[in-house]
């Protein structure tokens, strides 16, 4: 791959897994935990891909391979690690959402 592919590959790849994380949040306020633990591995997924072409990046050059700086590859990082952040967090709000689920549902029924 060239550097613009790679950049690409993980723009896209973190842009999907934010985008199921999103999903996976709006699935967890309906109560559908399980769809969201779909999306969460969905998340989790193109996640490890982005992470994978980044690695082999990474590999490369600590191996001493000479590698073009490009300011689109800090920007695929920064996308990557905003990607990552926001996925966790979700999956923070979502074990909530799953230990309050009992008392919410609790105080719709009365």
């Amino acid at each position: 791959m060239d550097m613009q592919q790679i950049v690409m590959e993980i723009i896209i790849q973190s842009g999907e897994a934010r985008a199921y994380a999103h999903e996976a949040l709006r699935k967890a306020y309906d109560g559908e935990f399980e769809e969201a633990d779909k999306l969460i591995a969905q998340a989790n997924d193109a996640i490890e891909k982005a992470h994978n072409v980044q690695t082999s990046m990474l590999q490369k050059e600590a191996s001493g391979e000479k590698l073009e700086f490009s300011i689109l590859f800090v920007h695929s990082q920064d996308h990557l690690m905003t990607a990552i952040s926001e996925k966790n967090l979700i999956l923070e709000i979502i074990e909530l959402r799953k230990m309050l689920e009992p008392v919410l549902h609790s105080c719709t029924t009365k």
